[in-house]
């Protein structure tokens, strides 16, 4: 069976119990399993495929919880690694009234930019895998390297490579220094998935068509944009689907692309993808794909965090199958 590899940051956030507060107002938080590679790879296994984490945790109870967490979760632990050298990573999210959020994030360094590239494996890899990353984790560090390790590898392999930039801007000593990370791993994915409040950040560019067009760069196939709740819209070098969003009752919109994003790689891995039927699959299926994925989103947003709120793939479709939403 195929499998979708995470790469990156597992890490805790702590989501205030109230909303509407500045983070240095909040009186108390709730504990939850996070961080944007982990979220996908726990809605894959969720939905039903296999999926694997690739990082390192501090031995320490945060480690511990995460490793229980994920574990619960259907996602493979066996190569997420441990280290005394640092913490597991912490990040303290503020809610707004209307569920969007702010991050205070606590690693100089964290456990996970200590993977080295020497401990990514190429035996995990196969054909028909994915491997999926994003940002956060592409600073200066032992980690980037392990990164590019792996996208070697799993290309080698005749794997798939999705990346989500996941722009977290408070991690990075400059902002310049996040978009030069991410400009120069965008050309190494198959997939990238962006949202709308990055795309001028990263392209450069404000015309909405011309910025994603300026993506198709390197190895790049498919180009997919997500627009909150008015839905996504997916691009092809030589054609574009729209799709709608669904309306759900919004408590904290963390961990909602990242839903999305798991719920797209699931439909495609479901579909036996690979870098040379890509496209392919994506014309004659972008409809569901996009359905499943938009809804997989919508529904993470009803709770709080991002693992603990996934929704089960019955509750996915259901909400498909009694709020259809219009694919142009």
């Amino acid at each position: 069976m195929t499998k979708l590899y995470s790469i990156g940051e597992v890490l805790i956030d702590f989501i205030p119990q109230q909303k509407g507060a500045a983070l240095k107002d909040v009186v108390s938080f709730e504990r939850a399993p996070g961080g944007a590679p982990a979220n996908v790879a726990a809605a894959v296994a969720k939905y039903g495929h296999g999926a694997a984490m690739i990082t390192k945790l501090g031995e320490d109870a945060f480690g511990d919880f995460l490793i229980e967490q994920l574990g619960s979760a259907g996602v493979e632990t066996d190569k997420i690694l441990r280290t005394r050298e640092a913490n597991t990573g912490l990040a303290f999210v503020s809610l707004k009234e209307n569920g969007e959020r702010d991050f205070s994030f606590y690693r100089k360094p964290s456990a996970d930019l200590l993977f080295d590239e020497e401990e990514v494996k190429a035996h995990w890899f196969s054909k028909g895998d994915v491997l999926h990353f994003c940002s956060v984790d592409l600073v200066e560090s032992p980690m980037k390297q392990a990164h590019k390790k792996a996208i070697q590898l799993m290309k080698e392999a005749g794997g798939l490579v999705s990346f989500d930039p996941n722009v977290r801007l408070p991690l990075w000593e400059k902002a310049e220094d996040c978009r030069a990370a991410i400009l120069e791993f965008l050309p190494l994915a198959h997939i990238v998935k962006i949202s709308d409040e990055e795309l001028e950040f990263i392209t450069g560019i404000s015309h909405a068509d011309e910025a994603i067009q300026s993506l198709f760069t390197g190895e790049v196939q498919a180009v997919v944009y997500t627009k909150g709740a008015d839905g996504a819209d997916l691009f092809v070098k030589d054609a574009k689907w729209q799709s709608s969003g669904y309306k759900v009752e919004v408590q904290d919109t963390t961990g909602a692309g990242d839903a999305f994003i798991g719920g797209f790689l699931f439909k495609l891995l479901e579909a036996n993808v690979t870098p040379d039927n890509l496209v392919e699959v994506l014309t004659q299926k972008q409809s569901e794909i996009l359905q499943f994925a938009n809804a997989s989103g919508a529904l993470t947003t009803a709770g709080k965090g991002a693992i603990s709120a996934l929704p089960e793939k019955n509750e996915v479709y259901s909400l498909i199958n009694n709020q259809p939403k219009a694919l142009n």
